[in-house]
């Protein structure tokens, strides 16, 4: 039998890069993570992948390869999503934060770990901030002297089957040639698709779905007056919104609903919360459901999360997450263009003449 291609998930987060390339076809058989809780969620999805529970600073592509049994050249695909705080759209609107943050150099030890291993492919993610960022061009340009085919755009995962809109960078690199993204979907898919036959929580027995929530008696009758399918705050007229509403007249799709026959927003790691998006319920009188939030994400419907550090630490790993649908269908035109007859058959060194530590 053929085997799977096999793929490495750097950043792996709670696991929905590695259930869209499992979706795909690969084989996912190691991946790297530091938090706790992700490490601890990504292990009940992914049995029987090696997790490396650390920095990846002090991680070697080389004690990688030895402890899943590889050679340079043998990984099919190294896909990876290194945290993007440092280079959000609300992160960098003061300049000066944009060089802080620590987390934006992570990129490079991407570049180290490719220039070890050297995969047959790669997959980079991240928000479309980084497109801007010097590091960026630093790390494409390492990845062509390695040999490596550079593709990459900013997309919408609401272009790819997504109910959800979600703006995303995507670069995928291969050694055997130029790559494309997965084509685009021919239509929207809509919260209604999603969420619309969902058991109400109360007569649910899946505990991201049934929990109990507290809210003010004043935020509770705000909710109940915003219009059901869509409608907003900004309908409630200026009188009957929170104080600090009144007082910041931006972020309007606070304490919105969503609309059942449209995407969803973007879910963020606020999207059980209404003060952080427009994460009303299109019809119930609530916030959308832990539950919700992942079905909107497209992970499977038995995708488990741990709650023992409550919800809003369940809802910061499914909102960071990447949609499994959007990572399946560009995993899959990976996958195809390994298998379209131009594979390399035999180890072939490439340069190694990189210093990551110059261009950081």
């Amino acid at each position: 039998m053929k085997r799977k291609p096999r793929a490495v998930d750097l950043f792996c987060g709670a696991g929905g890069l590695s259930e869209g390339l499992r979706q795909a076809g690969y084989k996912v058989i190691g991946a790297v993570e530091i938090d706790d809780l992700a490490c601890r969620t990504y292990r009940l999805n992914h049995k029987r992948v090696k997790l490396w529970e650390t920095n990846i600073a002090h991680l070697s592509g080389a004690a990688m390869m030895r402890e899943l049994a590889l050679q340079p050249g043998d990984l099919d695909l190294l896909a990876a999503c290194p945290p993007c705080q440092g280079f959000s759209t609300m992160r960098t609107k003061n300049g000066a934060r944009w060089n802080r943050d620590s987390r934006n150099d992570l990129i490079f030890n991407v570049l180290r770990i490719i220039r070890s291993m050297k995969p047959m492919s790669v997959m980079l993610e991240n928000v479309p901030g980084l497109a801007k960022n010097r590091r960026y061009g630093a790390f494409r340009k390492g990845l062509e002297t390695l040999g490596y085919h550079v593709t990459w755009d900013i997309l919408n995962t609401v272009d790819f089957a997504v109910p959800q809109k979600r703006r995303r960078l995507v670069l995928l690199a291969s050694r055997l040639g130029e790559l494309e993204f997965a084509p685009r979907a021919v239509s929207y898919r809509t919260v209604r698709n999603f969420i619309g036959n969902l058991t109400p929580p109360e007569r649910s027995r899946d505990p991201l779905h049934n929990y109990s929530t507290r809210r003010s008696k004043k935020v509770e009758d705000i909710i109940r007056r915003i219009p059901r399918n869509g409608g907003s705050r900004v309908a409630l007229g200026v009188k009957n919104q929170l104080s600090c509403h009144k007082r910041v007249d931006g972020f309007k799709d606070v304490y919105g609903r969503m609309a059942w026959d449209k995407p969803a927003p973007t879910i963020t790691g606020g999207c059980i919360n209404p003060s952080k998006g427009r994460f009303l319920h299109p019809s119930a009188d609530r916030a959308i459901t832990l539950r919700e939030a992942a079905l909107l994400q497209t992970f499977p419907s038995t995708y488990r999360f741990l709650l023992d550090q409550g919800r809003y630490s369940v809802a910061l790993l499914i909102g960071n997450a990447l949609p499994p649908e959007f990572i399946k269908r560009h995993a899959r035109q990976v996958k195809n263009h390994s298998n379209s007859g131009h594979r390399i058959r035999h180890y072939q060194p490439m340069p190694t003449s990189i210093n990551c530590s110059s261009t950081s």
